[in-house]
């Protein structure tokens, strides 16, 4: 997909003493990214749409594990992906001020069973996610100090989880996965308890160089939409979330948007636990 780019060339004729306009139009190809739709991603959906920088990309709406294979099949530019997928990029670069994250409970990652941890035989991973499974992984060796056995999952796999088996489920299922066990594990919650660093889940990542001008521009866009939360949730429906979810409440004091320092340093010690887990 491509845009005109219109450039105006100015001329000065010192015989005629005029000044000549030559309008030269040029294509350019728009920005490809995929972003995950979830309701935490609503604000930068928001901001994004509502900003002129719209017109120069082509916005695809995907669930996190296709975000990743997107940007790692180089069929997008720009991806909100799981950080477990970085270290797997040829080319790797952060290019906003925002994530996806947490600094303390995000009630939308958690591991749900009906058995304390020390009970639980095997763990179902949600086949949505990449950083949430392998944060699971990181947790149960390092912290948690369990030895259980993995299991990929499909659709419907929360409903079959028996009395000794856990699952990690994230985004909006997570949230409504939270009343259906007798005991919750916020993962983000217990990265902080592990590390007393917050958690990154998700980043802007760019599998190539990105024009400077833009990653401004587009840094501005996802802020403005963190700026007008109230203003998306008039036009955004977020009717499907379970009653005891309010949405402003879950945006604005369980996820941190805000990539700094701390979550950088949170998310590099995530990427060594994750390395050596493999």
């Amino acid at each position: 997909m491509q845009i005109k780019q219109k450039q105006f060339i100015f001329y000065y004729n010192i015989w005629s003493n005029c000044i000549f306009v030559r309008i030269k139009f040029s294509l350019m190809s728009k920005i490809k990214i995929s972003a995950v739709s979830y309701t935490n991603t609503f604000p930068f959906i928001y901001g994004i749409e509502n900003n002129a920088i719209i017109q120069k990309i082509a916005l695809r709406k995907d669930v996190p594990s296709a975000c990743a294979q997107k940007l790692l099949n180089n069929q997008v530019d720009i991806g909100l992906v799981p950080v477990a997928i970085i270290p797997d990029l040829t080319f790797s670069e952060i290019v906003t001020d925002y994530c996806i994250g947490a600094s303390g409970i995000v009630r939308s990652v958690i591991l749900g069973s009906n058995q304390p941890l020390g009970n639980i035989k095997k763990i179902y991973l949600d086949f949505h996610s990449r950083s949430s499974v392998m944060l699971s992984r990181v947790l149960a060796k390092n912290f948690w100090k369990i030895n259980v056995e993995w299991a990929s999952t499909s659709e419907g796999f929360i409903e079959k989880i028996k009395d000794n088996e856990a699952a990690v489920i994230i985004g909006d299922k997570a949230l409504e996965a939270e009343t259906k066990f007798q005991y919750i594990y916020d993962l983000a919650e217990e990265w902080m308890k592990f590390t007393n660093l917050p958690f990154v889940f998700a980043a802007w990542v760019a599998n190539k160089p990105i024009n400077d001008s833009f990653k401004k521009e587009f840094n501005t866009a996802l802020q403005y939409g963190l700026q007008h939360i109230d203003d998306m949730l008039k036009v955004y429906d977020v009717s499907y979330l379970p009653k005891h979810i309010k949405a402003k409440d879950y945006l604005e004091n369980n996820i941190d948007f805000h990539l700094d320092d701390k979550k950088r340093k949170g998310m590099q010690l995530f990427l060594q636990y994750a390395q050596e887990s493999q």
